[in-house]
């Protein structure tokens, strides 16, 4: 069961016509949000939003490496619905792009040309800073806002032969901890909801390396996504939430628990190196 203050909310998702992206934006369109639906696949947009119907979504091709297309998709979605209160950064291109066999074959530095490495973080990392810095000024505005970013789990970050997917996704992993912290107090909210394993969607390769029946449901992410954009959600930030462990049957704080620590590596930062024994903050 849905929050009821999701009714008439107003989400963009970027990667949309993609496996995560159409569980999403069924499940927040099911739940009562309206919704932008975003990717570069303009075929996919247009079937999608044929079956969510017009009234409650709206198709904006985007390339999110594209920062005027991100300015513009946030400006037509507010121009559609009045407003734009959720920003799901969940468009990616994945290893498969550098080669198809990368399951099998792990792939090294030699295959990743100069040009690859920067598409990757221009969509990947750059991607939803463009639209984080399209969307910030609106919801700042209105005083409520939420960005939730989807990285990957911090063994793909760091596993040999998943470059520069894992990279990218560790940078906005730790942009997503520094984010959270920069919007306290304005009532934008910043968090982190990854799968937790390979996730049946077209960017797992169908080559039997992974039985797809046994990979994580693209649908596990929409539960923990739709309580960070409820009201509910105004208390967490600079979190990071894996969908595989969320169990939507037990009491949300049990939920949270279970699945959720802080976003990035704030252990790591406890004790920094300084001029003086420590940065002021503030």
């Amino acid at each position: 069961m849905s929050p009821s203050d999701l009714n008439d909310r107003v989400a963009l998702i970027t990667g949309a016509a993609g496996g995560i992206g159409q569980a999403l934006a069924r499940a927040f369109v099911a739940a009562g949000l309206r919704v932008a639906l975003c990717d570069t696949a303009k075929d996919g947009l247009r079937l999608l939003q044929g079956e969510l119907g017009a009234e409650r979504t709206i198709a904006l091709p985007l390339d999110v490496s594209d920062p005027a297309a991100c300015r513009d998709s946030v400006a037509r979605t507010i121009a559609r619905f009045g407003r734009l209160d959720v920003l799901v950064n969940n468009a990616a291109i994945g290893m498969s792009v550098v080669r198809e066999d990368h399951m099998r074959r792990v792939v090294q530095i030699e295959d990743i040309t100069p040009e690859l490495w920067a598409r990757f973080m221009a969509v990947n990392l750059s991607g939803p800073f463009n639209m984080a810095h399209a969307a910030v000024p609106g919801m700042r505005a209105q005083k409520f806002g939420r960005i939730i970013n989807v990285t990957t789990s911090f063994f793909t970050m760091l596993n040999p032969g998943f470059s520069p997917y894992g990279p990218a996704k560790s940078g906005l992993e730790a942009w997503s901890a520094s984010l959270a912290g920069e919007l306290l107090g304005t009532g934008i909210t910043v968090n982190v909801v990854v799968p937790g394993g390979p996730t049946d969607t077209p960017m797992v390769p169908d080559d039997g390396s992974i039985e797809r029946s046994q990979m994580i449901r693209p649908q596990k992410m929409a539960p923990p996504m739709l309580h960070l954009a409820s009201d509910a959600g105004s208390a967490v930030t600079g979190m990071r939430f894996v969908a595989a462990e969320w169990d939507a049957a037990v009491p949300v704080a049990e939920a949270m628990a279970a699945s959720g620590a802080p976003a990035g590596w704030p252990e790591l930062a406890r004790s920094p190196v300084w001029p003086g024994g420590g940065p002021k903050r503030g």
